[in-house]
């Protein structure tokens, strides 16, 4: 059985139905896995690195991960609420430090660190052009960690925002939790979430990391359906 632990924030984590349609890509990515391949998704909704991290969450996962597993990793939202002193991080001091606390307590145990960028946004703006949104010196960070230290990434951010330019500002609604009124079981008067995800919309972002792993190849690519 190949296992992958899976640290992160809202975009991955598990839902239930208490916030139905609320989907998150970790709950959804078994799709594109062999089936000898399993998720331990260890998201949780709001979590930095700093607070992952502080809660004794990366703890958890370095004492059940093995020999020859994975670790996705994919932060970034919640390091970026500079308000919030329990979750903000500098994007290449701290942030990068805690990326390599992850990417550590895999090596540790013989398992293989990915890196993920974070999600994009729908940040679309009145004129219907995707604008740059609030991660982009945390996807830089991201990406110096996997270079100095020599681990695979794969390019959430960059795969999100072509797919989002591709369909437009309309159509994109879908994949993230726009609701009309009554659609959502705890909040009745609707809502506007340009961060969270509906169904559509992690499926189709799991299939942009499933890219990036196919693009890594190897044992990444050997965890994709066949033929996928």
């Amino acid at each position: 059985m190949k296992k992958i632990f899976w640290a992160g924030d809202s975009t991955v984590a598990y839902n239930s139905i208490l916030t139905y349609p609320q989907t998150g890509i970790g709950q959804v990515f078994h799709l594109f896995l062999q089936e000898d391949a399993e998720i331990i998704n260890h998201a949780i909704n709001g979590r930095s690195t700093k607070s992952f991290i502080d809660q004794g969450r990366l703890a958890v996962i370095a004492e059940t991960i093995g020999k020859g597993d994975f670790l996705f990793i994919q932060f970034g939202h919640n390091d970026e609420k500079i308000e919030d002193s329990e979750r903000y991080t500098n994007p290449f001091k701290e942030y990068k430090e805690n990326l390599g606390k992850f990417v550590a307590a895999a090596y540790d145990k013989g398992a293989y660190p990915v890196l993920i960028t974070p999600l994009e946004r729908r940040c679309f703006a009145d004129d219907g052009q995707l604008e740059a949104g609030e991660h982009t010196d945390y996807v830089t960070a991201m990406k110096q960690t996997a270079d100095e230290m020599r681990v695979p990434l794969v390019d959430l951010y960059s795969k999100s925002r072509e797919e989002l330019i591709q369909v437009g500002a309309e159509e994109t609604r879908k994949w993230y939790m726009h609701l009309a009124a009554g659609e959502f079981v705890s909040k009745p008067e609707g809502l506007t979430d340009n961060t969270h995800l509906q169904y559509t919309g992690a499926v189709t972002f799991g299939r942009c990391i499933a890219e990036g792993l196919k693009e890594l190849g190897g044992i990444y690519r050997e965890l994709l359906l066949e033929g996928y």
